[in-house]
């Protein structure tokens, strides 16, 4: 993966982590067990830090940066989808950011709240715990029920077994020229139980 030092300070990845190969890393970058960084992900920590705490996801297209003092932080078990921009916010536990939403800086997104795709979080939005948020700006529409939280639970174990898949499998090939025979098709993961 393309990593730079900047200032000083070089991106520190634990092993258990997989970060794929596009992915970009510079500066104050903190990602952590089980974190799973995807496809052309951008992770700047040019200005504040930038932590991905365990089991956590960033998605392909992601761009986390951040503000001068500020760390921008996806907390344990946190799901961010593809193409979402987090600046300078934080992200709590079990939370999850929709495809293409923007979260600015000094938000909150509260424990175990949902942001919908496409939403627009302002900056210094203070989330409370289990809030949908919609729409841009984004506003609290209903409290996250527990069949919510089941699904993006099941899809969050999803993208953390995806890291050990990953890790154990991703090579760089050349493609074929034609499809095989009896082309086998990807095993589902079929055994995760979401965390309640």
């Amino acid at each position: 993966m393309p990593c730079y030092e900047f200032e000083g300070l070089v991106p520190v990845v634990d092993p258990t982590a997989y970060v794929h190969p596009t992915a970009v890393l510079i500066g104050d970058v903190v990602v952590g067990p089980g974190v799973y960084v995807g496809p052309l992900a951008s992770m700047r920590g040019d200005y504040g830090r930038l932590i991905l705490e365990e089991g956590s996801n960033l998605q392909d297209g992601c761009i986390m940066h951040g503000y001068c003092d500020m760390d921008t932080v996806v907390e344990r078990d946190g799901h961010i989808g593809h193409g979402a921009i987090l600046h300078g916010c934080v992200i709590k536990r079990n939370a999850l950011v929709g495809m293409n939403a923007v979260v600015m800086d000094g938000a909150v997104i509260g424990e175990e709240s949902i942001v919908a795709a496409m939403s627009f979080v302002k900056a210094g939005f203070q989330g409370e715990p289990r809030q949908l948020l919609a729409g841009s700006p984004a506003k609290m529409r209903r409290e996250v029920t527990d069949e919510d939280l089941y699904w993006k639970g099941l899809n969050t174990q999803e993208y953390q077994a995806l890291a050990q898949r990953s890790a154990a499998s991703m090579n760089e090939v050349q493609p074929l020229m034609q499809v095989e025979a009896n082309r086998p098709r990807l095993r589902g993961v079929t055994d995760v139980q979401p965390k309640m």
